[in-house]
């Protein structure tokens, strides 16, 4: 089976510091590698793969803002479809401009939608709704106008995190800086309940950030900037609680499964994916307001960190990612 996976061109494949999709796709990548799958990854010139490796450019947009990210997302969608009928399968990890030329060719396609950034985009999905497979990746992140193969929930490598039973006290905000993520309710959350908030993560918005986080940052309340694989697992391993207060309906959530994975319990906003990814009483918390946030926090202890660790290690593990789309590629080619 020979499978050309599509990353996106914003980030290295893995992602340094931030990039959820490039990492999902790495994740995938590796994993099908491992089980004897031909994989070439589409994806910048840094990235690392155990595959193939085909790039048309050596950095990421993001990470050398010298490049047009236009021109550059145009030549690696081009660059690996005039090269698609080499392949059984195309996963695209890409969003939805790929599908524009999906008809072009005679090699399937498998796209996982790792969320809508809005619903003008839906008309694409639904052009090639009958030639596609669709992937969710939670229940709540589908649209009623767009037929599925699946839902698979975007699974991590476990070696990654650390699981600890020991914590310190602090409460940890792990994410983009941004409104729809909650970072200021999670300063209030922290103030209320008098415990010290660590906040990691990149400025996507920097209004926000100059307005609702900068000047309530003291002793307290500290941000530390992004933070790359080795320093999210220290954080999330030693938090008393992961706060992910978001005011959207987030597809998914990383830092969620992540945090579980280390044994750390989260109190999150009920939107979207979260309940499905916290089991509410027994890996979290799931609130509607800050209030109710606060007064959960006294609870955490309630929580049995293990379970948070076993619940996350049967539901968001690479191992069963891979496996699940390992059945949906046989599933579409017939094998």
């Amino acid at each position: 089976m020979k499978v050309a996976i599509l990353a996106p061109v914003a980030w290295r494949t893995p992602p340094r510091h931030y990039g959820p999709w490039e990492q999902v796709a790495s994740n995938i990548a590796e994993g099908m590698v491992q089980r004897g799958v031909d994989i070439t990854l589409f994806a910048t010139g840094d990235s690392v793969t155990a595959g193939k490796l085909q790039s048309i450019c050596q950095q990421g947009y993001e990470e050398d803002r010298s490049q047009d990210a236009k021109v550059l997302e145009c030549l690696h969608i081009s660059n690996l479809m005039e090269q698609a009928d080499q392949f059984d399968l195309v996963h695209n990890n890409f969003d939805f401009l790929p599908l524009t030329y999906s008809a072009l060719v005679k090699t399937p396609f498998i796209t996982t939608i790792h969320g809508f950034s809005s619903p003008r985009i839906i008309p694409v999905y639904k052009k090639y709704n009958k030639r596609g497979h669709y992937v969710s990746i939670s229940n709540a992140d589908r649209s009623p106008e767009l037929n599925y193969l699946a839902t698979v929930y975007n699974g991590l490598d476990p070696q990654n995190f650390t699981f600890n039973d020991e914590p310190d006290d602090y409460l940890l905000y792990l994410g983009r800086i941004h409104p729809h993520k909650g970072t200021a309710e999670s300063i209030e959350i922290a103030k209320r309940s008098g415990r010290k908030l660590i906040i990691a993560g990149i400025v996507q918005d920097e209004q926000y950030f100059k307005q609702k986080v900068e000047p309530f940052l003291n002793d307290q309340i500290t941000y530390i900037g992004s933070a790359g694989p080795e320093k999210r697992d220290e954080l999330l391993r030693n938090a008393y609680a992961l706060l992910h207060p978001i005011s959207f309906d987030e597809p998914f959530g990383l830092s969620v499964a992540e945090a579980m994975l280390c044994g750390t319990p989260v109190i999150a906003f009920n939107r979207g994916a979260m309940p499905e990814l916290i089991k509410n009483r027994e890996t979290g918390f799931l609130v509607n307001t800050i209030e109710e946030a606060v007064d959960v926090v006294a609870d955490i202890p309630d929580i049995k960190r293990y379970d948070c660790h076993t619940w996350a290690m049967s539901q968001f593990s690479c191992d069963k990612m891979v496996d699940d789309y390992y059945q949906l590629y046989r599933q579409i080619l017939g094998a």
